[in-house]
């Protein structure tokens, strides 16, 4: 609970600009230019979100009138002034000059002898609340002073990084040092970049300095978390990020840290929908340096706690729940939705977790939301290097290795940064980089933020760059291929497609979308569409789980001693290996939901081959040899069939906890390859004894339209499921009696044919018979505009496309409908019919 360490001798407005010293509960979001944004937050967050939960250490800032006072009472304006009158934030030589001469100027004057006892007077008012027995002693409390300039923190500017930060302090003759050092780096090199090329002036700007109670996560770990996806601008998702010990390696990058994603709708509504966790390598910790020289070091971390996650699942949805209190709040305050970028930490003496600072985000909440603005490569080259994308662009130039940052004046404009880490003496270079490469760092380091910022696209994690890629080397860096960014060799071509989304034409045929990658489901979202027609688990099974089920169920008994091994690395954190099947197929499912949410997600059961299932690891054993496993034992016949049904429960626990617990109840699921109504009516069976009961909780079962019996069949299917979905390919092999796969008969299939346009046409008038959704899910409508025009006029209800197909078709069929070839009065006959 916050304390309340008020001095109670500051009522007024008048009384609270002329102090030298307020306590965080007198301040509030409106006292930016007196306390710095860093301050008005802390304070706005004590005096509003207390009452609603969210936990802040309590502590007192200096006033901008406190360093102004402090800068008129010395004569250092003029000084500084005269300093800066031939500045050159391009000539890094002269950048360096200035800064350090300004930076000595403040050093060198001492504080007035009021400003000194103000400090001093309200840190010994906080020792009177805290004690630190593990200091020695009772009186001096520890503390961190943080720098916050009065311009920081705006919505479309982040000075974060841009002032000194000082952990472990403790003791007043300390405290006024750490005070004085903050002064002097408001005037640091990167500092002075950064407001001239945001057009601030020097001297319009003043620094509060915030002296707050330290979080011992020293002991136990800290993090940033973001309450917006910070790399697509998804809005309904928070990113938590977590390593151990204290938070400053997380925000320089210095370590790759855990990563979980949670779902803000339904979290407000009681669930625990937890969509993503990543697990980081976490090698150092950043710790007191109890009986040391310095306030704080770096250690290793033992590999035992290196593959163990940091938080809890209760941990991690209260960190998730505070974001979205911290983030309404905001918005509320600004009249705008206002994500936020929060900073964490966890007490490892109490285990109590608090919020430490936040801010307003400040690239994505930026963006336009009128264009959709995507890259796609036209060609490939061998990848050189991989590791965690930031943003979704390309940039491509010549290499420049650089692992000291008093060698960044070699760098050129235009090239490729590649370093170890950055921190905010990069950011004199960073600005003029094409691209930026790092071995270290998570998705909220220095050099992710900063590259977002500045329209950049970076690559950080990658743990081997600054070895892999030499200096002059010509290179491609990606970040449009999904969460996984990769350097490639040479320069690739590649367009940049910008869509006006402006005005975009609602049609009254559904237009969904085919999604396989649960990684790209956010970014895609952005693509308007009215939800997802096609989720196929198997990419989700084949790229994230990689093994076979069976082989989890049965691992004691596999026979392939290689593929026991790689099983064992995937599933260390689980006890119980089944458990990992269904970890990840919920989560890939759940990403997927989430990102289009409330609308419909039709999600695929599993529709593997027995050739495929075999090929994943341990599933030779477990798979029969098939002359034909195109039209073998593959989709509902396994389901329920003694040799699978146990995999197929897998399937259905990780359905159920998407629906039951992250309460994505737009989940729809979908049964390929059904052959009979009766093999239909067994599969729902099992889905029942596995706690999916057809009808509960809104749940509405799906299935594929992709056989002849399913089209001669369809009025006894009806009776079965809920809706249909067609799968042109299957449909139009089976009609036709050719192999798609066969080169030799390849010429033959098309969807086209008179023979499958009539096997569609009585599909959709059986399913409009029963009242039965019925779509397609196949790519004949985005190859063929003349194919959907024919679907429109047959009144089918919705087209499931590739999402590059998506808004062509959206165009295309706005056009037929409007143009009057498409009649109402032809759609009211379809659907009637």
């Amino acid at each position: 609970m916050t304390q309340t360490l008020a001095l109670g001798n500051v009522t007024s407005e008048a009384q609270k600009n002329e102090a030298f010293v307020l306590w965080f509960e007198q301040v509030g979001i409106s006292d930016i230019p007196l306390v710095g944004g860093k301050n008005a937050s802390l304070g706005e967050m004590i005096q509003q979100l207390t009452p609603k939960g969210v936990v802040v250490p309590n502590g007192f800032a200096t006033t901008a009138h406190a360093y102004r006072y402090f800068i008129q009472s010395a004569g250092l304006e003029s000084k500084l002034r005269e300093l800066f009158s031939d500045l050159d934030v391009e000539d890094l030589s002269n950048l360096r000059q200035r800064g350090k001469k300004a930076r000595s100027l403040i050093l060198d004057t001492p504080f007035p002898e009021d400003l000194e006892q103000a400090i001093a007077k309200a840190y010994e008012r906080m020792c009177q609340w805290y004690g630190n027995p593990d200091n020695g002693n009772l009186n001096e409390v520890d503390v961190a002073v943080r720098s916050s300039a009065t311009a920081e923190d705006l919505p479309d500017a982040s000075f974060a990084g841009q002032q000194e930060t000082y952990l472990n302090v403790y003791g007043v003759d300390a405290v006024l040092k750490a005070c004085h050092k903050c002064f002097a780096s408001i005037f640091t090199d990167r500092a002075i970049s950064y407001r001239t090329v945001k057009g601030f002036d020097h001297f319009d700007v003043a620094l509060s300095v915030g002296v707050q109670k330290m979080v011992r996560s020293d002991l136990a770990s800290s993090g940033v978390m973001f309450s917006i996806d910070t790399e697509t601008g998804f809005k309904n998702a928070a990113l938590v990020t977590a390593a151990y010990g204290l938070g400053e390696n997380v925000v320089q990058g210095a370590v790759n840290p855990d990563e979980y994603f949670v779902f803000k709708p339904t979290l407000k509504d009681g669930y625990r929908p937890i969509l993503e966790k990543r697990l980081g390598t976490k090698e150092l910790k950043m710790v007191y340096d109890l009986g040391g020289s310095k306030l704080t070091k770096n250690v290793s971390v033992p590999e035992s706690e290196r593959g163990k996650y940091c938080l809890n699942h209760d941990e991690i949805l209260q960190l998730a729940k505070w974001a979205c209190i911290i983030e309404d709040h905001y918005s509320e305050v600004r009249g705008t939705y206002t994500p936020m970028d929060i900073e964490w930490a966890k007490d490892g003496v109490t285990g109590d977790l608090f919020i430490v600072q936040a801010r307003p985000e400040t690239v994505q909440s930026q963006k336009s939301g009128s264009i959709l603005k995507n890259y796609k490569l036209k060609g490939t080259s061998n990848i050189a290097v991989r590791g965690r994308a930031v943003g979704e662009m390309i940039g491509q130039g010549s290499a420049r290795v650089i692992l000291d940052v008093h060698r960044i004046d070699e760098f050129q404009a235009g090239e490729v940064l590649v370093t170890n880490k950055t921190d905010p003496d990069w950011e004199p270079i960073m600005k003029r980089a094409s691209a930026i490469v790092t071995n270290q760092g998570g998705r909220t380091c220095h050099a992710a933020i900063i590259a977002r910022e500045m329209g950049i696209p970076a690559i950080v994690g990658c743990g081997d760059a600054t070895q892999l890629l030499t200096t002059g080397q010509e290179v491609t860096v990606s970040c449009s291929e999904g969460e996984e960014g990769r350097v490639y060799d040479g320069l690739v071509p590649f367009d940049v497609i910008e869509t006006q989304l402006d005005n975009l034409p609602k049609t009254r045929t559904q237009i969904l979308m085919n999604v396989g990658n649960p990684e790209e489901a956010f970014g895609l979202s952005s693509i308007p569409c009215d939800g997802v027609g096609l989720a196929r688990l198997e990419f989700i099974i084949a790229n994230h789980i990689k093994a076979h089920p069976l082989a989890l169920l049965r691992y004691n008994e596999l026979e392939d001693e290689l593929a026991k091994r790689e099983i064992a690395k995937l599933t260390a954190l689980y006890d119980n290996k089944p458990d990992f099947f269904v970890d990840k197929l919920a989560h890939g499912i759940g990403m997927i939901a989430a990102s289009f949410y409330p609308n419909p997600v039709i999600v695929r059961m599993s529709d593997f081959k027995s050739n495929e299932y075999a090929n994943l690891l341990g599933g030779r054993q477990f798979e029969p040899k098939e002359e034909n496993p195109m039209i073998g034992w593959r989709g509902a016949s396994r389901y329920y069939d003694p040799n699978y049904r146990e995999a197929y429960g897998l399937e259905c626990k990780a359905l159920k906890r998407v629906r039951d617990e992250m309460g994505l109840t737009n989940v729809i699921p979908m049964i390929p390859f059904c052959r009979t109504p009766d093999e239909g009516r067994k599969v729902l069976a099992e889905m029942e004894s596995n706690g999916l009961k057809r009808g509960e909780n809104g749940l509405q079962v799906y299935v594929m339209c992709e056989l002849p019996s399913n089209v001669i069949y369809a009025d006894e299917f009806a009776q079965v499921f809920d809706g249909f979905s067609i799968g042109s390919n299957d449909l139009t092999q089976l009609t036709l009696g050719l192999d798609r796969d066969s080169a030799l008969v390849a010429h033959i299939f098309d969807e086209r044919n008179e023979a499958v346009r009539r096997m569609v046409q009585i599909a959709i008038k059986a399913a409009k018979k029963h009242n039965r959704k019925i779509g397609i899910c196949g790519q004949a409508p985005s190859d063929y505009p003349e194919f959907a025009r024919f679907l429109v006029e047959l009144g089918i209800d919705s087209m499931s496309l590739n999402p590059d197909s998506v808004l062509k078709t959206i165009l295309d069929i706005s056009k037929m409908e409007q143009s009057g070839t498409i009649m109402d009065e032809v759609l009211e006959v379809a659907q009637a019919n």
